[in-house]
């Protein structure tokens, strides 16, 4: 009878033990969700900094600063040219 009942105590724990080893995970497991959650993040925001560089590229006063910028190395590029003919 007592052998019955340490054998059931024995069996009960390498029970428990083995499930609580398959609850745990190791470190491959870590490192592979790890991976997972920076390529998620990484996505995420790339997509947002496409989305913020679109909108800034596209805005009146960026536009009109790339306009003023044209027009003043032209004026520059004119002047020179005057200023510095080739003979």
């Amino acid at each position: 009878m007592k052998l019955s009942i340490a054998i059931a105590v024995l069996m009960l724990v390498f029970a428990a033990h083995t499930d609580a080893q398959e609850a745990e995970k190791s470190i491959e497991d870590h490192f592979t969700e790890f991976g997972a959650k920076l390529k998620e993040f990484t996505d995420g925001i790339s997509v947002k900094t496409k989305d913020v560089v679109d909108k800034v590229g596209d805005s009146e006063f960026v536009t009109k600063t790339r306009t003023w910028f044209t027009e003043q190395f032209d004026k520059l590029k004119t002047k020179m040219d005057e200023t510095f003919q080739k003979q």
